[in-house]
């Protein structure tokens, strides 16, 4: 009689973290980012990752990446882990959960250029 009860719920288990798995293994956006737009928003990353050598004192003393030359898929997948609570940092959870989808698209659209700020 345990063994068919096992079974149930190893079956039920696999059901349902099916979908949460799929979702992580899907590609976070197909947007097409516009660095241009992304010129518009810049301005919270700026204050921290556009001042050479930063290290922000909250939570922890960390130093701050420049985000110029980093990959799309890197700044995407960052942005969203932040967005979605599987990186930690308090401010960068906050900024990225007041990005949309296209917003995370321009920026790292953006940033994979090389651009280093708001400097022309």
């Amino acid at each position: 009689m345990r063994t068919p009860i096992r079974s149930l719920l190893l079956a039920a288990g696999i059901a349902l973290a099916a979908p949460a798995l799929a979702q992580q293994a899907a590609p976070q956006s197909t947007l097409t980012g516009d660095p241009k737009e992304a010129h518009k928003k810049i301005a919270m990353c700026e204050g921290c990752h556009g001042i050479p050598g930063y290290r922000t004192a909250y939570p922890d003393v960390y130093r701050v990446p420049m985000l110029g030359g980093q990959s799309t898929t890197y700044i995407t997948n960052a942005l969203n882990a932040y967005k979605g609570g599987q990186r930690k940092h308090p401010s960068m959870r906050g900024i990225a959960a007041s990005l949309s989808d296209k917003d995370i698209a321009d920026l790292a659209a953006y940033y994979a250029g090389g651009h280093m700020g708001d400097k022309k």
